[in-house]
């Protein structure tokens, strides 16, 4: 494969850890570095709330930090390249972003954070209005909705991988670059509304919330099944390895299905348990506050008898 594809570096060498991790900088660079603007953002918000004495919760902090990170990951480095020659590389890369980064960041609860750092005054006021009107747009109510969202995260599995749109636009780095983006979207569309921690353009109960992230298991283990019971490749553009490289085409795409099964699994099992915690908490609280209105409400019932009584006793006299 050339090694230069239209500006965009090409691994030579077979795949190590050394190799795959290694500092890619190209015509791609871009899209980490879109990520890392985000970063930037998201900690100038973080100290913009401190310097009003307002404590940003840490862990969201480390969480999306965390999510930006690996996108860096498998963006920023040569994994970007042998993701264009390699069916098990693109499928981590792919599940990385759709579901690692994509959950790691919506628990960083980015939207909440930008409503309440960006200035509702002056220039900078614009990106405050734009994103309240994106986020109550009827375009974002549809996509938000669980039906959609969920469709959208599964049915890109089934949509790229078996129609010939994936080879159409593994042809160019563009078309590659499209993809991910559109897997990565795919999953902060899908996590953001599970997890609900952003004010969010459709907002569904914890049972809806943890129906939508459990569906998605069972299509993700029957997509990963079709792919390591495959007799022949599934896409084209892996077909042919560099043949210096000692790399059996099957077996990487037998790896390829275990990689989507490891990552449609372990990783929804622990955003399931994160909802159902959030489910709980929120019971508790709706429970303190009856507690509470009851507590409030006897002592009102109290105070009338004893004004009652009261009365009664000057009647009497």
């Amino acid at each position: 494969m050339d090694p230069d594809m239209g500006g965009m570096r090409m691994p030579v060498d077979p795949p190590t850890l050394l190799t795959l991790f290694t500092p890619q900088v190209d015509v791609t660079s871009f899209f980490p570095a879109l990520a890392l603007v985000a970063l930037v953002a998201y900690l100038r918000g973080v100290r913009a709330l401190g310097r009003r004495g307002v404590r940003w919760p840490r862990h969201r902090t480390v969480a999306f930090t965390l999510g930006i990170v690996s996108v860096l990951l498998v963006t920023a480095t040569q994994v970007m390249g042998y993701g264009m020659m390699l069916f098990s590389i693109h499928m981590l890369q792919k599940m990385v972003l759709a579901v690692l980064s994509s959950m790691l960041i919506m628990l960083g609860a980015p939207v909440s954070l930008a409503i309440r750092t960006l200035p509702r005054r002056g220039r900078g006021a614009v990106w405050r209005r734009l994103l309240v009107l994106v986020m109550r747009s009827r375009t974002a109510a549809v996509l938000a909705h669980p039906v959609v969202s969920t469709t959208l995260f599964v049915g890109s599995l089934y949509g790229f991988y078996f129609t010939p749109a994936f080879d159409l636009l593994m042809r160019h780095w563009a078309g590659s670059l499209l993809m991910l983006t559109f897997f990565l979207f795919t999953g902060l569309l899908a996590f953001g509304g599970a997890f609900g921690l952003d004010p969010w353009p459709h907002r569904v109960s914890a049972p809806m919330r943890l129906l939508e992230l459990v569906v998605p298991g069972p299509l993700h283990a029957f997509f990963a099944v079709a792919v390591m019971m495959a007799s022949t490749p599934l896409v084209q553009a892996f077909r042919h390895a560099p043949a210096d490289w000692g790399v059996d085409v099957m077996t990487d795409q037998l790896a390829a299905g275990n990689i989507v099964w490891g990552f449609g699994e372990l990783p929804t099992i622990i955003a399931v348990a994160i909802v159902f915690q959030q489910w709980v908490r929120s019971d508790e609280r709706r429970a303190r506050a009856g507690d509470r209105r009851a507590e409030v409400d006897l002592a009102a019932y109290n105070a009338e008898l004893a004004r009652l009584a009261e009365g009664q006793r000057r009647t009497v006299r």
